[in-house]
C-alpha cells in the first residue's frame, strides 16, 4: 500500500530507537539494519518503501564492467524506482567493493527516490555527497562494485544488515541508522509510537527535574498514574 502524506508525517516524528522498542513488544528483535550508517552527519529522519536490489559474490564471467550494460544491472534497477522509495541493497557487508557512485546517485536524485540504504559501502565519495542523495551505508571504498560483487535482481526479498526486507516493508532511518516496520505492523506503529515518544519525553523532563530513575523508567504504578494526569492537564 503506498504510504500517505499523514502516515509519513507520522513516521517522522518517530525515532528509529523507539520503533525497535514498541516493535520489541511485539516480539520482533530483528528490525535494524547492521552496517548502516548515515554517510554525513545531520540528515534528517527519512521514511519510504523498500525498493529492494541485491547483489551476490563476485563471479568472474558475471562481474565484469560489460555486466553494466546487461538487461539485468544497477543501472536498470535505478530507472525501475518509483518515486519516493527508499533503495535497499543487499552488498552482503562487503566493504572493499562500492555498489553505487556520484553517476548513479545522481539518477537517483533526478528519479526523485529518497535515500538509499545498504549494509555495503559507496565509491566517488565526495561525488556521492554532492549530489544531496541521503546515503545510509557502512563506510567508502575505491574499487567498483565487480570487484567484489555481482549484482543478480531487484524487486524481491533481500538480507540486508541481517534483516529480512521485502519490497515495499517500510524503511525509517536516520542517525541511528535505518530500521524496517513490517507492512502488517505499520498501524500499530503509528498508534503506538507517538505515545512511546510522548511519555519518553515526559521522563527525560521528570529526570531533567530531579527525579530518581527506579519507578520512573521503567514506570511503577504510582508513576504511571502521575503521567496519566499530566496528560488530562494537556
Amino acid at each position: 500500500m503506498p504510504l500517505t502524506p499523514q502516515t509519513v508525517e507520522i513516521l517522522n516524528t518517530i525515532s528509529t530507537a523507539t520503533i525497535t522498542t514498541v516493535l520489541l513488544k511485539k516480539g520482533l528483535r530483528n528490525v535494524w539494519l547492521r552496517g548502516t550508517r548515515p554517510l554525513r552527519p545531520g540528515l534528517p529522519r527519512l521514511v519510504g518503501p523498500a525498493f529492494t536490489l541485491r547483489f551476490v559474490p563476485a563471479r568472474e564471467d558475471l562481474a565484469t564492467p560489460e555486466s553494466w550494460s546487461a538487461p539485468i544491472s544497477t543501472r536498470t534497477a535505478i530507472e525501475a524506482m518509483p518515486e519516493g522509495c527508499i533503495a535497499v541493497v543487499d552488498a552482503m557487508g562487503v566493504t572493499d567493493a562500492g555498489i553505487f557512485g556520484d553517476i548513479l546517485c545522481a539518477r537517483m536524485v533526478k528519479r526523485k527516490v529518497t535515500a538509499l540504504v545498504t549494509d555495503g559501502v559507496m565509491r566517488d565519495l565526495e561525488g556521492v555527497l554532492g549530489t544531496g542523495l541521503p546515503v545510509w551505508c557502512n563506510g567508502a571504498a575505491a574499487p567498483p562494485s565487480v570487484a567484489g560483487l555481482t549484482f543478480v535482481n531487484w524487486g524481491e526479498p533481500i538480507a540486508c544488515g541481517g534483516v529480512a526486507v521485502f519490497p515495499d516493508d517500510i524503511i525509517v532511518a536516520d542517525q541511528d541508522g535505518a530500521v524496517l516496520i513490517p507492512q502488517a505492523q505499520l498501524d500499530h506503529i503509528l498508534a503506538e509510537g507517538p505515545e512511546q515518544e510522548r511519555m519518553e519525553a515526559w521522563i527525560v523532563e521528570e529526570v531533567n527535574n530531579g527525579a530518581v530513575l527506579p519507578g520512573l523508567y521503567p514506570m511503577n504504578a504510582e508513576t504511571k498514574a502521575r503521567y496519566a494526569a499530566s496528560k488530562k492537564q494537556g
